[in-house]
């Protein structure tokens, strides 16, 4: 991409309306866009970096034999009211159709895929089933202040599973968790997500939840330094000493929930008469589990984890491009190369942002913090005399000149 073509722009200071970092980073860098409160436009930049944490946790769902779907945004009150939950759910948000008939913006999906299950499964035959989606839900969010962390409206996978007994949730749950965890490594969060207990709910003495340490968390969690397993603040009285291991040695700090996953049992599938045909012939509730992830959430997170005092710093296999492609000055034969090089990268395959504009160098290298893509690459009169390019990690202090016949093999 070229960059003189781009629909962005950068900011050299922070937005007044906003105050969480990923918030600020992200408009800076012309990644996102404010509506309004709780409610972003992704740019181009913003939404190839959205599209590839959302193909991660596409790939990982489908290794888990998850199949893709996509339900209704917009869900009729009679699906809510047999959950109960259409007075009770605080965040619905409600609205009026033709003919005076209540909606809802779904927040969740429950209310729908559960009825849809009872379309697809029938026997024992039809079951273990994994289907998931990847959609826009909205939430009547009071406090909508923590950029992408906390928004009314946003992107969200979620995957349900179906079985005909605890013992297979029980293992599939367990296969989530380590799923969950690949994700977030393959994010670059690995390191500073933990598994974490927290309320069970109706179902399960315990849920879990994955939370990323960071300053800008909203949670308390605490840390088990012996095994790195957590505990959420809502549940830590009860357990003075880890579940795990027994160690009463915990870490205190402030986290951000990027995922949660939920044994569901029977409460979703009961109110909609969610039957399965054993092998004997006899009729079975079926048991459910959920497994969420909010992918906008998850950039929000990766920005404020991953930035230094000059912008982000994006993890290789989330970032928009994985080179910058600079070239400095007004000689034609530095512009000439840069684009031959322009076209040798593309053509292999390698994403390039390529700063072709007139502008200082101290500019470019700016906003190039700024964006915060992995690798820079500099061609100039000063490296073409040495038949080389500048390559720089986007986080390291060090330069060093790389032949320009060399430079895919390099990259690759």
């Amino acid at each position: 991409m070229k960059q003189s073509l781009l629909a962005t722009k950068t900011l050299r200071e922070a937005p007044t309306d906003e105050q969480s970092v990923n918030a600020i980073l992200l408009t800076r860098g012309g990644f996102i866009d404010k509506l309004g409160a709780g409610i972003y436009s992704f740019l181009p930049l913003g939404l190839r970096v959205l599209r590839k944490i959302e193909n991660i946790i596409r790939d990982e769902m489908i290794k888990c034999d998850g199949q893709e779907i996509l339900m209704p945004a917009l869900q009729p009150r009679e699906v809510w009211d047999q959950t109960g939950r259409w007075d009770n759910f605080d965040a619905l948000i409600k609205l009026k159709a033709f003919g005076d008939k209540d909606f809802a913006l779904g927040p969740t999906h429950e209310e729908v895929i559960s009825p849809l299950a009872k379309k697809l499964v029938l026997s024992y035959k039809d079951l273990p089933l994994y289907l998931f989606q990847i959609q826009t839900k909205f939430r009547n969010e009071p406090r909508a202040k923590s950029g992408l962390l906390r928004t009314r409206e946003f992107s969200m996978k979620d995957l349900y599973s179906f079985h005909a007994d605890t013992a297979d949730l029980d293992v599939y749950y367990e296969k989530m968790t380590q799923t969950y965890i690949k994700i977030f490594e393959r994010c670059g969060l690995g390191e500073k997500t933990y598994v974490t207990l927290a309320s069970g709910g109706t179902f399960s003495k315990y849920s879990h939840e994955f939370q990323t340490e960071a300053e800008a968390g909203e949670d308390t969690i605490y840390i088990c330094q012996k095994c790195q397993l957590a505990i959420n603040k809502e549940i830590k009285e009860e357990n003075p000493v880890c579940p795990k291991c027994q160690s009463d040695d915990f870490k205190e700090t402030k986290a951000i929930e990027v995922g949660n996953i939920f044994k569901l049992g029977t409460k979703y599938s009961a109110p909609f008469d969610l039957k399965f045909k054993d092998k004997d012939g006899q009729e079975q509730t079926v048991i459910m589990g959920c497994y969420g992830l909010g992918p906008n959430r998850l950039m929000g997170a990766i920005a404020e984890v991953w930035r230094d005092d000059k912008g982000i710093v994006w993890p290789e296999e989330v970032a928009p491009f994985k080179i910058h492609l600079m070239a400095l000055g007004d000689d034609d034969q530095v512009k000439k190369e840069t684009d031959k090089l322009y076209d040798q990268l593309t053509s292999e395959g390698i994403g390039v942002l390529y700063d072709d504009r007139e502008l200082a160098a101290g500019a470019k290298f700016a906003e190039a913090d700024l964006i915060g893509i992995p690798w820079r690459l500099v061609v100039s009169e000063k490296t073409l005399a040495k038949k080389s390019v500048e390559l720089k990690k986007r986080d390291a202090k060090d330069v060093k000149l790389i032949a320009l016949n060399k430079i895919a093999k390099e990259l690759k």
